[in-house]
């Protein structure tokens, strides 16, 4: 209609002040939950699926016939277990780093001018965290919009050259890729303890990352697993899920879910590590848990309450001549 509407932070481009202390946290337990799995990786067997997504916590790969992978009919979808890392418990989603998210948009062409990092981490700085190696424009005049129009971007500013500021070494204290190779194998006595502080940094980041998102606009394509943090999402033609043709390849943007910025990832629950592998006759007895929940509960934590039911805790698990009698 042609009026303009006053908007509230973070909206306006202005930070939300009770949040800064927030996003620090998230940030915080972010760096401590990888380093806390690096170091139990080396105790606790993961395994991972080569040719599907499915992850394992146990010392051997479970005999559920479930893969979806390449060439599974040939397998009778059994999976093809190998050594698991920490990307296969924490999921990767990284996110275009920006230093102005009310700035120009990223258009395919020039993809490759900005650093893709965990979106985890571009939400925290967005929110409030500085990184010198990612700058943030940190404004002090409100962004005006007319509808959807920026009509104001409260002054404008140079934009920094992202390789001017970018080091490959400064992202390992929070990104997974080889996290296992930079810490040592904790001790036997430490296990407990490192697996209850992983466990408490899990919680502090999945609560953090809800409220964060309440405010701040984190957008996710519909079709395939890309997430761009902004207040509207990118122009990289980039998406091949189905019928990507009919859209040119662009992504089909809608307001993500926290499942989305964070996934849980979740695993069969493996009740005796040690024990036999899980049977396919016998799926339906088993309960799940996020990836992250089964290697500290198997190094020692305490398991939150909130999980022991989707962990079917409470159910005796029968043997193979018995539950061909259960109707």
């Amino acid at each position: 209609m042609g009026i303009e509407k006053p908007l509230e932070p973070p909206k306006n481009g202005l930070l939300v002040p009770d949040l800064v202390p927030v996003a620090y946290e998230v940030f915080d337990a972010w760096k401590l939950l990888i380093k806390g799995l690096a170091q139990l990786l080396h105790v606790i067997p993961v395994h991972g699926c080569s040719e599907c997504s499915e992850v394992h916590v146990a010392k051997t790969g479970h005999h559920i016939r479930d893969c979806s992978g390449a060439y599974n009919r040939r397998r009778h979808s059994s999976h093809s277990w190998v050594k698991g890392s920490v990307n296969d418990i924490l999921v990767p989603i990284e996110s275009y780093h920006l230093f102005d998210p009310f700035g120009r948009r990223i258009k395919h062409d020039t993809r490759f001018e900005y650093d893709r990092i965990p979106a985890v981490v571009e939400l925290c700085i967005q929110a409030g965290v500085d990184i010198p190696e990612y700058p943030s424009r940190r404004r002090t005049n409100p962004v005006r919009m007319l509808g959807r129009r920026v009509i104001d971007r409260g002054g404008n500013l140079e934009e920094p050259k992202p390789w001017r500021f970018a080091d490959p070494s400064s992202l390992n204290d929070f990104d997974t890729y080889r996290a296992s190779e930079r810490f040592p194998r904790p001790s036997l006595s430490d296990l407990p303890k490192i697996a209850q502080e992983t466990m408490g940094a899990y919680e502090t980041v999945k609560k953090g990352v809800r409220k964060l998102m309440r405010k701040y606009s984190v957008k996710a394509c519909g079709y395939c697993t890309e997430v761009h943090v902004g207040p509207w999402g990118h122009n990289a033609k980039l998406c091949g899920a189905f019928k990507h043709q009919w859209r040119d390849g662009k992504h089909g943007w809608q307001d993500a879910t926290v499942d989305e910025v964070f996934p849980p990832n979740y695993v069969w629950h493996v009740r005796d590590p040690s024990g036999p592998p899980l049977d396919s006759s016998l799926r339906r007895y088993y309960g799940k848990a996020p990836a992250v929940v089964e290697v500290c509960m198997q190094a020692g934590a305490q398991i939150p309450d909130e999980y022991k039911p989707m962990m079917r805790l409470d159910i005796i698990i029968p043997d193979s001549e018995e539950a061909r009698m259960i109707v």
